[in-house]
């Protein structure tokens, strides 16, 4: 209740008038004492320990913490000095404002998200951030498409322990700007760059192949800049790629998709959506490639979980059953059955034939049934 309400002092000198009264009423009958603790005696709200102020602070929402930190100087400090998780996506107007207001104060932040259904982020905001939120390891930016090159030069500066960025929808930044900030975050692990249409070319992504060694998560959908040059440096450079979104980047053919089966031997997901130029030979390398990992890997790690879990082909229409069905018989976490599709195929109306493992078992049962029955 208290974190959906527009809060004031008064509200929480109220709430902390009915604790009291609760502590005093379990202690003896003794009201008015307080709340005793190790530390002494809670007797108005600048007694709460930091520890226990961040504990009760946690059940509630990101616009009562900031009412809180209102309260009074000593849990303004606390909450400032403490809190490490803040979103503001609930904020409708006025976030650009608030940013400036409050990054200055919460210097320990880890988490940001800053999601926006409209644009209402501005550089300066972004650069305030950068200034003093030097701790920064997750930072959602997307739809912010009034920002520009300015924001992305200050994080490379202000924030270099960014592990996570989302920065899908700002199609104004350019490749230079993401090239430079990957120069500086070298410990990226998830990248969102859905729609960053200037952004996201074969030099960005040669840079990010250079820098961001430790990059697991990439999000390229819509990219048209980006050809197998970009994917090929990725593939080099990061090798611990796990998920990939080509889907939409139209330039790519199949040699993007051989340097990946060749050199990311974790790759669990992968987008090619509308990616008309792949063909049954990027197929053959995914398949190749999962059974070779499969043969030469340990015992232990042979499960069904090995090789690719989700693979989107649709509107790639120059595939052909056979090529997907290798793919599917090397990755038996590839599902087309009901209920578990994780090969998706729409727009493919030849590839109706190709069967995940699992299918092909409840056909042999089914069989088995009916023979068992003569």
């Amino acid at each position: 209740m208290v974190g959906k309400e527009n809060l004031r002092a008064e509200d929480f000198n109220l709430c902390f008038e009915k604790l009291m009264m609760l502590a005093g009423s379990g202690n003896g009958g003794q009201k008015g004492k307080g709340l005793q603790l190790e530390r002494g005696v809670i007797t108005e709200w600048k007694d709460i320990p930091m520890e226990l102020l961040l504990q009760i602070l946690s059940l509630l929402d990101d616009k009562a913490v900031i009412k809180a930190s209102g309260v009074c100087r000593g849990w303004r400090d606390s909450i400032c000095l403490g809190l490490t998780r803040l979103s503001l996506s609930w904020c409708s107007k006025d976030m650009n404002s608030l940013v400036l207001s409050l990054a200055p104060k919460f210097t320990k932040l880890q988490t940001l998200i800053l999601r926006q259904d409209k644009p209402q982020l501005e550089d300066n905001a972004v650069e305030t951030i950068a200034d003093f939120c030097h701790d920064l390891q997750i930072l959602d930016l997307s739809k912010s498409f009034k920002l520009s090159d300015c924001s992305l030069y200050a994080l490379a500066l202000g924030c270099p322990n960014l592990v996570k960025l989302n920065i899908s929808g700002c199609s104004a930044f350019s490749d230079s700007a993401l090239a430079y900030l990957a120069s500086f975050c070298r410990k990226l692990k998830i990248l969102n760059l859905c729609g960053c249409v200037k952004a996201a070319s074969d030099t960005a992504l040669q840079a990010i192949g250079n820098y961001c060694n430790q990059l697991q998560c990439l999000n390229l959908g819509w990219c048209e800049n980006v050809g197998d040059v970009g994917v090929m440096s990725l593939a080099v450079g990061c090798p611990d790629l796990r998920i990939l979104d080509l889907c939409g980047c139209v330039q790519i053919t199949d040699d993007s998709v051989i340097a990946l089966a060749n050199r990311c031997p974790h790759l669990r997901s992968l987008g090619l959506y509308y990616c008309q130029n792949i063909t049954d030979r990027a197929m053959y390398s995914l398949a190749q490639s999962k059974m070779n990992s499969r043969m030469w890997g340990s015992v232990k790690s042979r499960n069904d979980e090995d090789g690719l879990r989700t693979l989107n082909i649709s509107q790639c229409t120059a595939l052909t059953p056979s090529a997907v069905q290798a793919v599917c018989d090397s990755s038996p976490a590839l599902h087309t059955c009901s209920g578990r599709h994780s090969l998706i195929t729409s727009g493919c109306l030849n590839l109706t034939s190709v069967h995940c493992a699992c299918a092909v078992q409840a056909h042999r049962t089914a069989n088995s049934f009916l023979h068992a029955a003569h």
